[in-house]
């Protein structure tokens, strides 16, 4: 048998981790980050404990890469569903009603994710995140247009912020409220995005909601 391609064998690495970056984000999901092991993952991705250790160098940074692919294919899904657009607002209102998303349909891994965000490591480098970051980006460039560098971190922390609400143990804000306040703060119409089926504060069934919020904008492009 010859030997396998350079190719060939470029792919198979590629599989088995995103096999582990699957296998991290469902047994997080279900039994949260403390009960979770590297030897668990492996097991879930049918994979040498060994391999973890090759592509991740501990639990923290395996799990952190594996939410920020979730983060990013549901980000890129929800983009480029149909019907296809390339207006900015719209595709603002998709995103963060994907991020918004997770954090009410993931709440477990979610939170898990936040809390090790909050530690001493924080953000990570990985492609996943790189990817992540490259989505926002262009959300925020195409939004606003003018400063993406100036408005993407604003972009990011709002939505990290509004995560870290709805997963807040005991005391959570409810995603109506959140989505509000975001859309307030992007100009957007409640029916833009992926809308839930409760009305807008107010009980207002659309329009632009900054006028049922004073809060300060993000710089850029307002009249958009």
């Amino acid at each position: 048998m010859s030997p396998r391609s350079a190719s060939v064998n470029e792919e198979l690495r590629r599989r088995s981790r995103e096999r582990l970056l699957q296998a991290a984000v469902e047994l997080v999901g279900e039994r949260g980050y403390e009960a979770t092991t590297l030897g668990d993952i492996a097991d879930r991705a049918g994979a040498a404990r060994g391999l973890v250790s090759y592509y991740f160098p501990g639990k923290r940074q395996l799990v952190q890469s594996a939410v920020h692919r979730l983060m990013h294919r549901t980000l890129e899904e929800a983009l480029e569903r149909e019907p296809h657009t390339e207006d900015g607002r719209e595709r603002m209102a998709r995103a963060i009603d994907a991020i918004t998303g997770l954090a009410r349909d993931r709440t477990v891994l979610m939170r898990q994710h936040m809390a090790g965000l909050l530690q001493a490591e924080g953000f990570l480098e990985c492609p996943e995140q790189q990817r992540l970051a490259e989505l926002l980006r262009d959300t925020a460039a195409r939004h606003s247009s003018q400063d993406a560098g100036h408005d993407y971190p604003l972009l990011r922390s709002q939505l990290m912020g509004a995560v870290y609400s709805m997963v807040l143990p005991n005391v959570p804000l409810p995603l109506v409220t959140l989505r509000a306040d975001l859309f307030a703060r992007y100009r957007l119409d409640w029916e833009q995005g992926d809308p839930p089926d409760a009305e807008a504060p107010g009980g207002k069934g659309g329009g632009d909601l900054s006028r049922f919020f004073a809060t300060d904008l993000p710089a850029g492009d307002q009249s958009k």
